[in-house]
């Protein structure tokens, strides 16, 4: 009998066990679920010719941020699939092995171009959703509604999936439809509640729409049943914190940071736990709350062995952080060089837009306010294309608006402040409106 995925599809495999453990993994993948390596490896031991469990293992790899080891999986899937594959499978693997070697752009194309053809291969259909998926880290800078047009051209094939749910419901918040995006995302947790990619969106719901009561709510009572070694585990907790700081808590918030973020508790990727601690330690002392010496030592040290050198653009924005408020303005020199470099050669997909604000985070850090405010004003509306999620990007908005605060700027200030609780409320916010009006 036929094997196939659980959207239909057939796969390459004879061993019924292969395709039962492959369909596992992937659905653990989508969810963001421990137990996916486990399964992959479980199809791959059934069938050592199965190149899709082979480049779906590549990818657990490559997110970990073990190139070599995803590099070598991938070589091997392409030349499986090669032998035993269908059209789709060539695709799959060519089309995720690309985006492996650095070549995120032909990836992209890849993934849309497989898309038209097979629009339920869901393991490629996520590639460009993500925070940190190939739309986001394109460049773009509409990256938000490109997510939400895939979503959407693709809706009819998926029904009320929990996977896509989960992905439609997070590209129509970030595109500022949240109530929209909220509904969607719920209904997404209701099918499937061992989905951690569905938390994260509705925290990111409950961020975009003020409700953080609500996020700090969903996240107490789910995080007990998501193991601490779950991709999304410290991520989900970054965003417990931001709620702990618009409630003007910011002890609560560094023992979120203590007990679940930072570098020496937790599990997730360099990309995620480089960027929530140095996002979550300059927001607290942006914000004037004492952030430990040896705290900011801690995460930088950890940062810098994981991105000793440019080429990320989201984590460089975020080493530029940890670089300013340790005080390594050599290191941090050395990597806007390395980026203006990258720019002239039209190797920076966001453009000069990533210097500019590395550049800004530095004198903000040497209480420079003016020049902090005069390099980032400008250049605000094309952070998006730095990627990432706008709570995450938002770091970029609260820095300009303390510099213009701490700057003398308060007609600005008071400006963005009113902008910002027109689009939701936030307690944080009323609070220093009410000060600045003071």
């Amino acid at each position: 009998m036929a094997c196939h995925d659980r959207y239909g599809s057939p796969l390459s495999t004879s061993s019924e066990i292969a395709a039962a453990a492959y369909r596992d993994g992937v659905d653990r993948m989508l969810a963001a679920w421990p137990g996916a390596v486990e399964a992959f490896e479980t199809a791959i031991a059934s069938d050592p010719d199965f190149a899709l469990a082979h480049i779906a293992r590549a990818r657990i790899a490559f997110i970990h941020a073990d190139g070599g080891t995803a590099q070598a999986e991938a070589a091997l899937a392409r030349e499986l699939v090669g032998r035993r594959g269908t059209a789709r499978e060539k695709s799959h693997v060519e089309t995720l092995a690309l985006g492996m070697e650095g070549r995120s752009a032909r990836s992209l194309t890849n993934a849309l171009a497989h898309l038209e053809e097979w629009p339920r291969d869901a393991f490629v259909f996520v590639l460009p959703m993500g925070a940190f998926g190939l739309f986001a880290f394109s460049g773009m800078a509409d990256h938000d509604q490109a997510r939400v047009d895939l979503a959407e051209r693709h809706a009819r094939h998926y029904g009320d999936d929990w996977f896509f749910l989960t992905y439609l419901g997070w590209s129509h918040t970030e595109n500022g439809n949240v109530g929209h995006g909220r509904e969607i995302t719920q209904r997404a947790f209701e099918r499937r509640s061992a989905n951690a990619n569905a938390v994260h969106a509705l925290a990111h719901a409950m961020f975009e729409d003020g409700s953080g009561e609500h996020a700090d709510q969903l996240i107490t009572g789910w995080l007990p049943s998501y193991d601490r070694s779950g991709l999304m585990h410290g991520h989900i907790s970054w965003h417990q914190a931001l709620v702990a700081l618009e409630k003007g808590n910011p002890e609560r918030a560094l023992a979120i940071y203590a007990e679940r973020i930072q570098p020496k508790v937790t599990t997730a990727p360099p990309i995620n736990s480089v960027t929530d601690g140095a996002s979550l330690l300059w927001r607290l002392a942006a914000y004037g709350h004492a952030v430990p010496k040896e705290t900011w030592d801690d995460a930088a040290a950890h940062a810098e062995r994981s991105f000793p050198k440019a080429g990320v653009p989201f984590a460089d924005m975020h080493m530029a952080l940890v670089a300013a408020a340790t005080g390594s303005h050599a290191a941090l020199a050395q990597r806007i060089a390395e980026l203006e470099k990258r720019l002239s050669e039209g190797r920076l997909a966001p453009g000069a837009v990533l210097p500019t604000v590395c550049r800004a985070m530095l004198a903000f850090a040497e209480q420079k306010y003016v020049d902090c405010a005069r390099l980032l004003e400008p250049v605000a509306a094309d952070v998006v294309r730095i990627g990432g999620s706008h709570a995450q990007r938002e770091i970029v908005e609260d820095t300009l608006l303390v510099a213009f605060m701490k700057g003398g700027e308060a007609v600005k200030a008071r400006d963005l402040l009113d902008r910002r609780l027109h689009r939701r409320p936030s307690p944080r916010d009323t609070r220093w409106r009410a000060a600045m009006t003071a």
